[in-house]
């Protein structure tokens, strides 16, 4: 068996590069060829199985160059023509099978989730999949009520193994920062409208009245990074805020171990990856409510500046967070993975209404089972 992913490949780290990345590494420990294709504009050079392609043609060149069995495609965000197109490529070729992981957890209810429901090209495109991975049960139950078969999706969660490195700790002006400041929030997503920035900063003024140390750290790039870097400048406490840009992963979870509390203001999101990272490391975490955060999580049912800090200043001063996940218990995600992988291997072409693809959709929750 061998393996091709496509997606994100880091850098920069986020949720969906965390987990191809986690699946990478859980095949080469297997001895499992596993090659990975960076679908982003961030290049590298070529190294370890992993390329970088410059352009769409190229993508197209190793799909057709490279020796797998299986091709993985990971999309994070919204599903575009463009990368259900090259699903489609995939599905074409020989003796190739072909899954999808859809990491967006509230792509669903979106504006554009409900333009691709209506979409009937779009919908029989999604159909030349073998499997669909979803990361949670609003992904099942849209790809299910689209027509796509219920016996070819697979509820895999994303949380692979979480592993801190006490070879790498804080850049010198994180380390910095977290020195002059008590406490330091954290926000670690993009700069982009969804992540609600703005609020954090206004909400950060508002805390400084009671905790005249606090400070905000937020880790990630993103579009609206020149307007808001100007935008602090009228601000008083503007030194007391660190826009990080993209950092590595490894610094970013030191970050997250040392933070008081990690911000998730989002206004459109799925089950973060970040949050999850937080949890395990026994930071507090203060989120907007999206229906679908773990339990320890402090949940904003509205955002706003008041709302925000109330949340910060309960959870500082009566911190809660769940038991650390196991490494087995996150290594059993990986392994499901795996196994979707060999029962495709097992299977023939038509394999989509086999005896083994309907066993394998009775390990769905069963009310999956009443609702299709």
């Amino acid at each position: 068996m061998k393996i091709l992913q496509l997606g994100p490949y880091p850098p920069p780290h986020g949720g969906v590069q965390t987990n191809l990345v986690a699946i990478h590494r859980h095949l080469h420990a297997r001895g499992i060829p596993c090659a990975a294709i960076n679908l982003t504009r961030y290049r590298q050079k070529n190294a370890e199985d992993v390329y970088y392609p410059k352009s769409a043609w190229g993508v197209l060149h190793l799909l057709f160059q490279l020796d797998y069995d299986i091709a993985h495609l990971h999309v994070g965000g919204t599903l575009s023509l463009r990368l259900l197109a090259l699903g489609i490529v995939c599905s074409l070729l020989p003796g190739k099978k072909v899954v999808l992981t859809f990491h967006s957890g509230g792509y669903p209810s979106s504006p554009a989730g409900i333009v691709l429901r209506r979409s009937k090209l779009k919908m029989l495109g999604l159909r030349r999949f073998d499997r669909i991975i979803a990361v949670n049960s609003d992904i099942v139950r849209f790809f299910a009520r689209s027509g796509f078969p219920l016996s070819r999706i697979r509820l895999i969660h994303p949380y692979p193994p979480l592993r801190v490195s006490e070879q790498t700790g804080l850049t010198t002006k994180l380390a910095a920062f977290f020195e002059a400041h008590d406490p330091v929030l954290l926000s670690v997503g993009g700069l982009e409208p969804e992540y609600n920035i703005p609020i954090q900063i206004d909400a950060l003024g508002n805390l400084r009245k009671s905790f005249p140390r606090a400070g905000l750290v937020v880790i990630g790039g993103g579009s609206l990074e020149g307007n808001l870097r100007t935008a602090l400048k009228g601000y008083s406490y503007c030194h007391d805020i660190l826009l990080c840009g993209d950092v590595r992963h490894e610094v970013t979870l030191h970050a997250i171990k040392r933070a008081d509390v990690l911000l998730r203001t989002t206004s459109y999101d799925g089950d973060s990856i970040a949050v999850r990272e937080a949890l395990q490391l026994g930071t507090p975490v203060v989120a907007t409510d999206n229906g679908m955060r773990p339990g320890a999580v402090k949940l904003i049912p509205q955002l706003s500046v008041e709302t925000l800090t109330t949340a910060i200043e309960e959870c500082l001063r009566n911190p809660t967070t769940s038991a650390p996940m196991t490494e087995s218990a996150a290594e059993t995600n990986l392994v499901e993975v795996l196994n979707v992988y060999n029962e495709l291997i097992a299977c023939p072409a038509s394999e989509s209404a086999s005896p083994l693809g309907k066993a394998l959709s009775n390990s769905l929750p069963a009310d999956f089972k009443k609702e299709f």
